[in-house]
């Protein structure tokens, strides 16, 4: 059984060696590289050096898999074997899963188009429209969907605020407000930075709303008590 194991391992690792000598024409490279949205609002980042395929991943860069052909290669951080599909109706390119059976072909990452990109890349480049409608999307898929997460967003509009950027501060709280329209904590939120911007109006029928949804919050009918006395 040893012996058996260590010719398979031998010869497996030769294949290895062997396959990345894999030469791309540069329709191939061309065609395959780009951004693979791998969940809703990340993606997985195809390019290719001195005809070598590589992987950007969650901050990873670099990542170099191990070739099984042209089209066929395994990623150990994925712990995935993988090709490149193009579907027979769409035309669009895909990442595929390749199954352990390996009969089936499944259409598992879309190639994003140049133009495209995930709601949290709009959100940091203050595209504020974009992203909203981004995570519209992914509430509409799944309304319980990790990246609709309330106190992530507060944290980041607060990060805002802390900095005196009351605009994108607020945009960032309206956007959490329109994700989570029954919360007090989005509308309070988005009231404080109306506060701090001078808007005292707006600051004032946001705190109402924080009130409408929880009539403990103290914060809010303080604000709301001392503007209805003006």
């Amino acid at each position: 059984m040893k012996t058996k194991f260590l010719i398979l391992f031998t010869l497996t690792g030769i294949c290895f060696s062997c396959s990345k000598n894999v030469e791309y024409t540069p329709e191939f490279i061309k065609e395959n590289t780009g951004r693979y949205l791998f969940t809703p609002d990340e993606v997985i980042a195809v390019y290719f050096k001195d005809q070598k395929l590589f992987l950007k991943w969650r901050g990873k860069d670099n990542i170099e898999p191990i070739h099984l052909g042209k089209h066929v290669f395994f990623v150990k951080e994925l712990n995935k074997k993988m090709q490149f599909v193009t579907h027979p109706e769409t035309k669009a390119h895909y990442l595929s899963v390749i199954s352990e059976d390996e009969e089936a072909i499944t259409y598992d990452y879309i190639k994003l188009a140049d133009s495209m990109d995930v709601p949290s890349v709009y959100l940091n480049n203050k595209q504020y429209d974009k992203a909203l409608a981004g995570y519209l999307k992914i509430k509409k898929e799944d309304s319980t969907s990790t990246f609709l997460n309330e106190h992530a967003f507060n944290r980041f509009g607060y990060q805002q605020l802390r900095e005196e950027n009351y605009k994108d501060a607020i945009a960032i709280f309206k956007i959490n407000a329109t994700l989570h329209p029954t919360s007090d904590n989005v509308y309070d939120s988005l009231a404080d930075a109306y506060a701090r911007s001078g808007d005292s109006l707006q600051a004032y029928e946001n705190y109402k709303k924080a009130l409408k949804y929880n009539t403990g919050n103290s914060r809010a009918k303080r604000f709301v008590e001392v503007y209805e006395k003006k």
